[in-house]
Order: structure tokens, then C-alpha cells, then sequence
């Protein structure tokens, strides 16, 4: 079954959070809608800003926390290559 990655931001280069989901779009409707408690609700972070497709989620976990461990240069980076003017990917 497989799983994805995702970071959402509030803003570019600003505040950023690295998650997993076996249902992307589930998940980001419920950050944007403010139904999830927590870290994202707290600061505002609506805006999915990268994604990335995993085979199985054992795989998605692992690349989740790899990314978590990076520089927030790094994360900067990674988005951009996939996303350079920080658009709302949903």
C-alpha cells in the first residue's frame, strides 16, 4: 500500500513540518481545516509545499525521519526542487 511524505510550511523559508500519511489528501484537508491538534494547527502550517511517494510505509517512515534529521537548508532545497515559488501543491 503506499505512502507518502509531506512537508507543509505556513510560509516560504519559515516554519515547516514533516510528516507521513497513507492518504495525502485526507491529511492535508484535515491540517487545512484545522482538524488535527497540534504542532501544524498551532502555528498555521496550511500549505503543502512537497510530497513524495513511497511504496510501503515502512519505507515513508524511514524517509520521514532522514529528513527530519536534515539542516532546514537542506529542506529548503529538497522543496524547491520540486516546488521553486513554494505554491500550494494541494
Amino acid at each position: 500500500m503506499p505512502a507518502w511524505v509531506y512537508i507543509m510550511a505556513s510560509k516560504p523559508y519559515e516554519t515547516l513540518y514533516t510528516g507521513v500519511t497513507s492518504n495525502l489528501e485526507r491529511r492535508i484537508y484535515e491540517h487545512r481545516e484545522g482538524l488535527l491538534e497540534g504542532f501544524t494547527n498551532i502555528y498555521g502550517l496550511k500549505r503543502l509545499v512537497w510530497y513524495e511517494e513511497c511504496a510501503e510505509m515502512i519505507e515513508a517512515i524511514k524517509r520521514e525521519k532522514q529528513i527530519k534529521r536534515w539542516r532546514r537548508e537542506w529542506k529548503f532545497e529538497l522543496i524547491e526542487r520540486m516546488n521553486p515559488k513554494w505554491r500550494d501543491l494541494y
